[in-house]
């Protein structure tokens, strides 16, 4: 069985993939993979100095990058050098995954059988796909829909007007009314005044005791998947753009933005309409004051606030200033 369930992968070799570069190895592609979670025979992408450490210690077979972060990579390992690395990750990823470009309407949705989920209970006009898997004592919402291959734990509580698509949930969680999680994230290559859609392999894992509120939006993830850690709670309207990775433990108010590819650690508090920018790391036990704008990482334990937000320290000493 391929290890990606929601999507049909295509086998195809290396030299398919890239014919007119001179590779001395020809693999069956067994899958695309970031820096960090890249096998034998799976393909990897580098397209920043941020991702150097993962670089140097990355075990795939073959990495797409530029000239100049060539020489941070294995020397075992096959360089296919490129002029625009996410353009020809879009292009491959396409090529092996046909139909991951676009969310195609799941055809073979249909009334759950009472046979298939006994000890699951039903609201009024709930569909569900195939190979739907639902732990006992859950409860799904009316006008619902699961789709194809969703795995849900057991006595979780799923609201009403939900779709859950490519996504894994775990034990004991509640998703509130109005949520979205699993669609295609927000990913387009600009060239030759022609938008290429970035197609998205990846998917939603929530897991256990966790609990997202109304009205959310949780993509999935692009390459790597889109994870919210053990016991975090979500407030109303948080958006969570794809590979985004929220740890244990955390609080987010209402209206919060993430974009993609940030990292947020243990513990971390955020108030409401912050927005988080893409490719940060937020350290444990962090707290974001309301409507802040996080541009850059930050560390373990720190309270930061406001627009670039600064610490907190030097937040109200600005304040302080600026009323004087």
């Amino acid at each position: 069985m391929d290890s990606n369930i929601f999507f049909k992968k295509k086998n195809i070799k290396l030299k398919q993939l890239f014919p007119t570069q001179k590779s001395t190895t020809n693999f069956k592609v067994k899958d695309i993979k970031p820096l960090h979670l890249a096998e034998k025979d799976e393909i990897t992408f580098f397209d920043s100095t941020k991702y150097k450490n993962q670089a140097i210690k990355t075990k795939a077979s073959a990495c797409i990058t530029t000239n100049k972060l060539a020489k941070y990579l294995p020397k075992n390992l096959e360089k296919i050098v490129v002029l625009n690395v996410l353009y020809e990750l879009a292009r491959i990823t396409k090529l092996i995954y046909p139909t991951a470009d676009i969310d195609y309407p799941d055809l073979l949705l249909r009334k759950p059988r009472k046979t298939s989920y006994n000890k699951v209970k039903f609201g009024n006009n709930v569909l569900i796909g195939k190979n739907v898997s639902i732990g006992k004592n859950s409860i799904i919402g009316s006008n619902s829909i699961i789709e194809s291959n969703v795995e849900i734990g057991k006595e979780c509580i799923i609201g009403s007007n939900v779709i859950l698509k490519n996504s894994l949930v775990g034990n004991n969680v509640v998703i509130q009314d109005n949520c979205k999680i699993g669609q295609k994230g927000f990913g387009f290559i600009p060239l030759n005044k022609k938008n290429i859609k970035f197609p998205h392999i990846g998917k939603v894992r929530i897991n256990n005791d966790v609990e997202i509120a109304s009205g959310c939006t949780i993509d999935r993830g692009s390459i790597d998947d889109t994870v919210i850690g053990s016991n975090t709670y979500l407030d109303n309207q948080v958006h969570v753009a794809h590979n985004v990775q929220i740890d244990s433990n955390c609080m987010i108010a209402g209206q919060v933005g993430f974009a993609g590819s940030t990292k947020i650690g243990k513990n971390v508090s955020i108030g409401g309409q912050a927005g988080i920018s893409g490719h940060l790391n937020i350290g444990n036990n962090v707290k974001i004051g309301g409507g802040s704008g996080v541009i850059k990482d930050i560390e373990d334990n720190k309270i930061v606030m406001g627009y670039p937000a600064v610490s907190l320290k030097e937040f109200l000493k600005i304040h302080k200033k600026n009323n004087e």
